[in-house]
């Protein structure tokens, strides 16, 4: 599949379509202002969000953009959404979908795989779409981001940041899309050492035995500020979030820190999505927009998107990224931001190796 073009994505924060909140389920789908006035058929694309809802400023409101753009591409694709209250919704969402005959539909988020399967196999002439997951089944069309490798640079930057020789990670569930960051923000660490002859330490995550420290929970930011309290008083000075709004309890308390601790942010580039810029160094972003306007955009014109091959976003078609430096520009040395971009550039040549049980497999 061609690459997906390299936008920057001006919308949230959440790690493997968990996401913040809840929104009421059973509305009415919500369509962007396109009742078709003329004859001309229209392609439907219509979205089944996670239960954080379209709002969440996060993982739905990312792939709705891509929608959206997809919708300002081609004026004759229509779009809609319907949110989800509760995990029990997703297949009767999807299914009212089918029902309306929607050309195209997508699911947001891992936690959708065996809802969207299940449809899927019920409906095989369907088109189907998922962010984050690969259900395997000929009619879905799987979007998923190999994030460990742009985590893997920012490993390597809060390693060459680090002061106390600390920096820690934490998640929400100990599930693929969330411990993918932690893998390869663990390996660009060790990396760094190997370079560097150094021993920064990460806490909260051991890559070898897939254990750490997790909230169990994706919106409590309460939750969130009671792990990385403990990983600060461990000596921890940097600390990279995977817990959707739970993590904004850690962005909140560094800011408030008043520079005792920094943070990385995942998915959509923090200082775009939260208030908390000034304490967040980097974001390791996952370019859903992209991914989903693109797949609009060819089902409407005619192609049938499968399985296989899917798409993986990577370093290499712009799928994932490290987000700008913002407040931190300045405090970044210029050799670290250099070697920064060598490990991109490596990355996608394939010089270096970045693996993780947690990968996408095609």
């Amino acid at each position: 599949m061609r690459s997906v073009r390299g936008m920057r994505i001006a919308s949230a924060v959440v790690a493997g379509g968990l996401v913040l909140g809840a929104a009421a389920c059973g509305e009415a789908p919500k369509d962007d202002n396109n009742a078709g006035g003329s004859g001309d058929k229209k392609f439907s694309a219509c979205m089944v969000t996670d239960v954080g809802g379209i709002d969440d400023k996060s993982f739905n409101t990312s792939a709705w953009k891509g929608l959206q753009e997809a919708k300002k591409a081609n004026d004759k694709i229509d779009i809609k959404n319907v949110q989800s209250k509760a995990e029990a919704d997703y297949e009767v969402n999807l299914t009212g979908f089918v029902n309306q005959k929607c050309d195209f539909i997508l699911a947001v988020g891992g936690l959708m795989s065996d809802a969207t399967k299940k449809a899927a196999a019920a409906n095989p002439k369907q088109q189907f779409a998922i962010v984050d997951a690969n259900p395997g089944v000929d009619n879905i069309y799987p979007m998923q981001f190999d994030t460990a490798q742009a985590a893997f640079q920012a490993g390597y930057l809060a390693a060459g940041m680090s002061k106390s020789g600390k920096v820690g990670t934490y998640g929400g569930l100990p599930i693929p899309p969330v411990t993918i960051f932690m893998d390869g923000f663990a390996d660009g660490v060790a990396y760094y050492n190997k370079a560097k002859g150094k021993n920064v330490q990460v806490l909260g995550w051991d890559k070898a035995t897939q254990k750490g420290s997790f909230t169990n929970d994706f919106v409590k930011q309460d939750e969130g500020k009671k792990v990385s309290d403990a990983l600060v008083a461990q000596g921890a000075d940097i600390i990279m979030p995977v817990a959707g709004g739970a993590g904004l309890g850690t962005t909140s308390a560094a800011k408030a820190s008043g520079g005792k601790y920094s943070v990385v942010w995942v998915d959509v580039d923090g200082c775009e999505s939260t208030p908390d810029c000034a304490a967040i160094m980097t974001t390791v972003v996952k370019n859903i927009p992209d991914a989903v306007k693109e797949a609009v955009l060819k089902a409407a014109g005619g192609e049938q998107l499968q399985a296989k091959p899917g798409f993986v976003g990577t370093l290499a078609n712009n799928g994932v990224s490290i987000a700008p430096y913002h407040d931190f520009d300045s405090k970044v040395p210029a050799d670290l931001k250099a070697e920064v971009d060598k490990i991109k550039a490596d990355i996608a040549a394939g010089t270096i190796t970045v693996t993780s049980k947690a990968q996408p497999t095609k």
